[in-house]
């Protein structure tokens, strides 16, 4: 068990800058970002909701964020759950942190925490219908 998780933080020290910029600059894996870093752990119906975005869209763009150790899933049922992984490395954390917080007074990522805050049928002890 040691050998993976020291593998797997190894990986995410190896994350380049370019990679992490290349992944921000898409406006729809920012939006996800922002809405996971502002609710913590969303499943995708509550992300394709928020950003009014096709599941395979959104999933599409998950799977990069994923591959790049940006977030990290877990499965529930048939439900897929992701958060900002909380491993990163303290750069990445410090640029999130910051651009997040001024991103929040701009629109559309104000407009996606609102919708996903009146999103009817959140999942909570039941998952997405």
């Amino acid at each position: 068990m040691l050998d993976h998780i020291y593998v797997l933080t190894y990986i995410m020290v190896m994350i380049s800058a370019e990679t992490v910029f290349k992944l921000l600059s898409d406006t729809t894996r920012l939006r996800a970002l922002v809405l996971m870093k502002n609710h913590g752990e969303l499943c995708v119906c509550e992300l394709t909701h928020a950003l009014n975005i096709s599941q395979p869209k959104i999933s599409r763009h998950l799977a990069h964020l994923r591959d790049a150790n940006l977030v990290t899933d877990r499965r529930q049922g048939l439900w897929i759950y992701y958060q900002i992984n909380p491993e990163l490395p303290e750069w990445i954390t410090s640029i999130l942190k910051v651009s997040i917080n001024e991103l929040n007074q701009n629109q559309p990522y104000s407009d996606d925490d609102s919708v996903l805050i009146d999103m009817p049928n959140r999942p909570g002890a039941s998952c997405c219908a």
